[in-house]
């Protein structure tokens, strides 16, 4: 699924778009984060993260490689 998500990306945003004008030649990227997000809230249920049968997480780099960090918040819920 990873592969055939970036090849449509890639198709829809090419990196040498001729219109592009951000001067470092990454204008790509931007749009790619903008459309895929940098941030997911996940539900957590008894040390298990709860995702559909065909849900995935993935993390994607579209200006790299690059060294990133990744942050972890867990938000308690309490019930009521």
């Amino acid at each position: 699924m990873g592969k055939d998500f970036l090849a449509f990306l890639g198709q829809r945003v090419p990196h040498n778009f001729p219109d592009f004008r951000h001067g470092e030649g990454n204008s790509d990227s931007h749009i790619l984060v903008s459309l895929v997000g940098s941030q997911v809230s996940l539900i957590i249920q008894e040390g298990h993260v709860m995702l559909g049968q065909w849900q995935g997480i993935y993390f994607c780099e579209f200006d790299g490689p690059r060294e990133r960090a990744c942050w972890v918040q867990v938000v308690p819920v309490s019930h009521v």
